[in-house]
């Protein structure tokens, strides 16, 4: 009881005090006090606000690092720190595609309750976490910030470490947390090129995939070294992006192979359609428009624009307009003339033009953001200009065929579970004497039948039997066809062909002998 009325007696004194004297003693002495306190403390503190300036205005990029840090720190300590903040935003049913049920699964975020500290490990050294939230005052308004407490002994050599440690680590949680959209151009009310997007939500991954291992593992490892290629990229003065072309037959699988590839990534994804971009400028428009970490779409490119031959067209036109120029001097054949020379040779007032187009994959233009894939298809390659291809704006060029055995089996054993049959031992000899089905079509016989996997597997070798059978038949006509034009005998010992064969070598021959009579 008397050491209690002596701290009494104590805080009346000190309350006396700070009413008498004036303002800037106190502030003196309370500056000396922190002083003796920082001298004899064996730590050193920093403090991380969650705004930047006296304004309070400029968000503190580090304080959503620590955050997103001691949100992975928190969900894996044991045991937890006595008291944790729970919350799940309404932003979860968006995230999960406006699905009720999906979005009251979603784990809650976790984060540390005001006044709470958690402790971390860093090479050996311990680092305690406090986050403070003090209410200003007159106002309802709170300052936050985190408060980080290390060994004075081993501060300045172990901060440095220990936050780039964690802005890689909060990088990381959020690129795998973000929620992800698929974009499409489309014009505005005003007329200007933009973007409209949904939420990206597409379930094909490189395990889902039915792909040769070889080609699989080389994709995997060409994009994994792309997401990781920051100082790389920079070291070198290359634009941070890369260029890839798949092309193959319809049902080969492309779209899906853009969709694993963004999944894998975490990119937004961009499906631009040339078709709806008026000109060039507007091209420019929705590349600036792109964000960081996307994968930029364009499909069938050999349909969306004619680009093969347009140099040669546009210098074609140039040739009869300076000819028209040299023969009558006017106003019309000048501003023809200015047009045709000043926007160079391929590029035309008022559409897309293959100048446009290599400018944004390879040009200034394309240099505008960080990590970004862009992606072309076609079916035909041979119909694409040469100038798309080369190294820099189509770096990789993936082919994607027919099904292949490893890629049979694996859609077979995904789709029906049948792993092992002997009917799959005659689908493989049927793929290599030549029957060709796209993954597509693999997919859809045994989407039919998948409550019965015999009959799947059955109907699928039989596919590729008939198959088979139309393929042979036709290299037999084939082969036929050539000797008879070439006017040699038919070889012997040849397989003979069936009625269907010699009706067509009969129609061939009908043909070739009406040439010649036309020729006499």
């Amino acid at each position: 009881m008397e050491f209690l009325s002596q701290m009494w007696s104590l805080l009346g004194l000190l309350t006396i005090l700070q009413n008498v004297l004036p303002t800037q003693l106190l502030s003196l002495l309370h500056s000396l006090w922190q002083s003796l306190q920082d001298s004899l403390t064996p730590y050193s503190y920093f403090d991380v606000p969650e705004f930047l300036g006296s304004a309070a205005v400029e968000p503190n990029a580090l304080y959503r690092h620590v955050q997103l840090y001691l949100h992975r720190s928190l969900l894996l300590s044991s045991p937890p720190p006595p008291r944790l903040t729970l919350s799940l935003p309404r932003s979860a049913a968006a995230v999960s595609g406006g699905d009720a049920a999906s979005a009251a699964a979603a784990p809650p975020s976790v984060s540390l309750s005001p006044n709470h500290s958690v402790a971390d490990t860093f090479n050996g050294h311990r680092a305690v976490w406090t986050q403070h939230a003090d209410t200003l005052q007159d106002s309802l308004e709170e300052r936050r910030f985190f408060s980080l407490r290390l060994p004075k002994r081993h501060a300045a050599a172990v901060l440095p470490a220990y936050l780039s440690h964690l802005a890689a680590a909060a990088d990381h949680l959020e690129r795998s947390s973000r929620a992800r959209r698929l974009h499409t151009n489309a014009a505005s009310l005003r007329g200007a090129a933009a973007w409209a997007s949904v939420p990206f939500c597409h379930p094909a991954t490189f395990d889902t995939l039915a792909l040769d291992p070889g080609l699989k593992a080389r994709l995997l490892a060409d994009l994994s070294a792309f997401a990781e290629g920051r100082e790389f990229y920079r070291r070198t003065g290359r634009a941070w992006k890369r260029g890839y072309l798949l092309h193959g037959p319809p049902g080969s699988g492309k779209s899906s192979l853009i969709a694993a590839m963004a999944n894998h990534l975490r990119y937004d994804v961009f499906d631009l359609e040339l078709t709806r971009v008026a000109t060039n400028a507007d091209l420019r428009a929705l590349l600036i428009q792109t964000t960081n970490r996307s994968l930029i779409v364009i499909e069938d490119i050999d349909c969306s624009l004619h680009l093969t031959g347009d140099r040669g067209l546009a210098s074609e036109r140039l040739h009869k307009r300076r000819k028209l120029h040299a023969t009558a001097y006017d106003d019309d054949s000048s501003d023809s003339n200015d047009d045709a020379g000043g926007n160079g040779a391929d590029n035309h007032r008022g559409k897309v033009t293959l100048s446009g187009l290599l400018n944004f994959t390879d040009g200034l233009w394309s240099c505008c953001g960080e990590e970004r894939v862009i992606v072309f298809t076609t079916n035909h390659v041979d119909g694409i200009d040469p100038a798309l291809l080369r190294p820099g704006r189509m770096d990789v060029h993936v082919r994607l065929d027919a099904c292949g055995e490893h890629a049979m089996r694996e859609l077979v054993q995904r789709y029906v579970g049948v792993g092992e049959h002997a009917m799959l031992d005659a689908a493989e000899d049927c793929i290599r004497s030549g029957a060709e089905m796209t993954p597509a079509e693999v997919g859809e016989v045994l989407l039919r039948n998948r409550d019965e996997p015999v009959a799947a597997v059955t109907e699928l070798t039989a596919e590729l039997k008939a198959r088979r059978r139309a393929a042979d038949d036709l290299h037999q006509w084939e082969d036929s066809a050539a000797e008879l034009s070439d006017g040699s005998p038919t070889k012997k010992g040849r397989k003979g062909l069936g009625w269907e064969g010699k009706v067509r070598i009969l129609g061939r021959l009908r043909s070739l002998t009406k040439s010649e009579s036309g020729r006499r």
